[in-house]
């Protein structure tokens, strides 16, 4: 099998491709990336002779129609996906996540490659804190979900999944789409927020977090993410979007107190800083289907597992994140969240 993997240098897509080189040697590999500020080939470095590696952009229709014809299968990871850098700037959003997606999607329609799409759970917009007292705010997001994205990063996500439902109907394009939650794990920029408080911890930094740190979070571990893409890959119903989540709803003030616990910590050894305009509440995903129709399961059913483990990455790898960390931080600084 040939696997065009898009945003393969990622975080997700570069696990991804470890996980595809670890588990499945037969299959050919070839990674298209921009290497934008969010790709790195050091992500790469551990399973470079075993791919492809093609710097490009998805927009660029030429380069992306060679790479889908000689694919069997195209797994589209390339994103813009932060939402901070959404609200300072869409418009890479709109190029990437739309154009992108378009131009894959005529790609495929022409030569007939079977695609699967990685979109977010931020496409529904978010639920309503739960509420003991309160039933309906025990709720989760479902595959008949409707779309209410809230910012930039997810509207042009929200955007994608709809051109991809479109080329199935209209041109029967072979094509399946994943509405994951929020991932975490190794290789995961700094900029991102576990992996923020993670190295500020390592450098004796206290941790931030955005407002009183109520808004809530469904974390998966990003290998059981990949393992779930390749399930629905391979046995997934064509056309069909399935919800990957973990069950691992967790607050931002949770995840910041168990963090500095595993660094010896105390629980209250962190900062506020001011609250993300239009912050989603909370994100939980239903992922009945994927767990009943293709048999999947997730492996970290422990949180704290897994956050240690990916704490232990971290520790072990500074010259991956290193660099990137006080590009990150003068960045924080400047927007007054330093």
């Amino acid at each position: 099998m040939k696997v065009l993997v898009t945003g393969g240098a990622g975080f997700i897509g570069a696990n991804f491709v470890h996980h595809t080189v670890r588990t499945r040697p037969d299959a050919e590999v070839t990674v298209l990336d921009a290497l934008t500020y969010a790709g790195d080939l050091g992500s790469l470095a551990p399973v470079a002779d075993d791919v492809a590696f093609v710097q490009g952009d998805v927009a660029d229709a030429a380069l992306v129609d060679g790479l889908v014809a000689d694919a069997d299968v195209v797994v589209h990871f390339a994103a813009e996906s932060h939402n901070d850098n959404s609200l300072a700037d869409p418009s890479p959003f709109v190029r990437t996540n739309l154009v992108g997606t378009f131009t894959l999607l005529e790609a495929v329609r022409r030569h007939g490659v079977r695609y699967h799409h990685i979109s977010t759970d931020e496409v529904y917009g978010d639920l309503p804190l739960r509420d003991p007292a309160d039933p309906s705010t025990d709720v989760k997001f479902t595959e008949e979900t409707p779309y209410n994205p809230s910012s930039p990063y997810s509207s042009t996500k929200a955007g994608s999944d709809l051109l991809v439902r479109a080329w199935v109907r209209s041109f029967g394009v072979r094509a399946t789409i994943s509405n994951c939650s929020n991932n975490y794990g190794p290789y995961q920029h700094v900029e991102k927020f576990i992996p923020r408080q993670i190295t500020n911890l390592i450098d004796g930094v206290r941790p931030k977090l955005y407002g009183a740190g109520l808004n809530v979070r469904d974390w998966i571990h990003v290998d059981d993410h990949n393992a779930a893409v390749w399930r629905i890959v391979e046995d997934g119903k064509i056309g069909e979007t399935y919800l990957i989540g973990a069950d691992g709803e967790e607050s931002n003030l949770d995840v910041v107190r168990t963090l500095l616990e595993v660094f010896g910590r105390d629980a209250g050894d962190f900062d506020h800083v001011t609250d993300r305009a239009g912050h989603d509440l909370r994100y939980a995903i239903d992922s009945t289907r994927l767990r009943t129709e293709l048999g999947w399961k997730p492996r970290y059913t422990d949180f704290r597992e897994g956050l240690e483990a990916t704490v232990d990455w971290y520790r072990a790898n500074e010259a991956w994140w290193r660099p990137r960390k006080a590009e990150t931080e003068a960045k924080y600084r400047a927007s007054g969240q330093a």
